[in-house]
């Protein structure tokens, strides 16, 4: 659902960017603030266009962990197989503690 909706965000701002004339072939990366110079080389100009379009001048917080905590606290309870415990916590990005507490508090 989320990815669905991020999606057709970025399908929108894509027409955004259309609208506003810019091309990602006639960017020129070079003279690109820092920031989105280094964005444009992880996803690409088209793409660090889009990202633009949709939040400029937002202060964005990027949380720590890739996976959220409830959610991946359920998958931690469905995959344990009574020893995988370190397997989880690298999969998940959280601590071996984090999973012990998940395990012994949704048991």
């Amino acid at each position: 659902m989320q990815l669905r909706i991020a999606y057709e965000t970025l399908k929108i701002a894509s027409e955004e960017v259309e609208k506003m004339g810019h091309d990602a072939q006639e960017i020129e990366v070079a003279t690109l603030h820092q920031f989105y110079r280094r964005l444009s080389e992880l996803v690409g100009t088209e793409a660090m266009l889009k990202i633009y379009e949709q939040y400029k001048g937002t202060q964005l917080n990027v949380p720590v962990h890739l996976y959220d905590r409830e959610l991946a606290a359920k998958r931690v309870l469905a995959e344990f197989d009574g020893q995988n415990q370190w397997e989880l916590s690298r999969r998940y990005g959280y601590s071996q503690k984090w999973v012990y507490k998940v395990l012994r508090e949704l048991k």
